[in-house]
């Protein structure tokens, strides 16, 4: 079911969602004080291309 989920959460808006999180957190890694917070968007970005069985810590 979780597989099903993640494709059609892929499909429908989470290839763009992830896409942005992961182009933000490019665009923040440039610079030394915004590196914590790239690395962050780049965990943000994984989530958002399969959220589905997905854990948070």
């Amino acid at each position: 079911m979780n597989l099903i989920g993640n494709i059609l959460w892929f499909i429908f808006g989470g290839f763009l969602s992830g896409l942005s999180w992961l182009f933000s957190g490019v665009l923040w890694c440039i610079t030394i004080i915004g590196i914590p917070f790239g690395l962050q968007f780049f965990k943000i970005a994984k989530l958002c291309l399969a959220p589905f069985g997905a854990r948070v810590v």
